[in-house]
């Protein structure tokens, strides 16, 4: 689902995973309205992304891996921190 500027966001994780809850953290601050896939629903994506979640691509292109950046997730999205 993108949101109204048609930006795509999607969060690839699962369940227990600190990683993920992280990642989720951050986007969540930065306001991005994002979509969140279980791996574990589909073998293919379980077999694509289980040694490198989280995974969070932005217009179907993977931006981050493990960790999202922040700051360059604002950029992507054209977001600046207001506070």
């Amino acid at each position: 689902m993108a949101d109204q500027a048609g930006i795509d966001v999607v969060l690839y994780g699962k369940p227990g995973c600190h990683l993920c809850d992280d990642a989720r953290a951050v986007l969540e601050r930065v306001g991005a309205p994002f979509r969140e896939i279980d791996i574990t629903t589909d073998d293919d994506l379980h077999a694509a992304y289980l040694e490198r979640i989280p995974v969070v691509t932005v217009d179907r292109a993977e931006r981050f891996e493990y960790f999202v950046d922040e700051a360059v997730l604002r950029r992507l999205l054209g977001k600046v921190d207001r506070r």
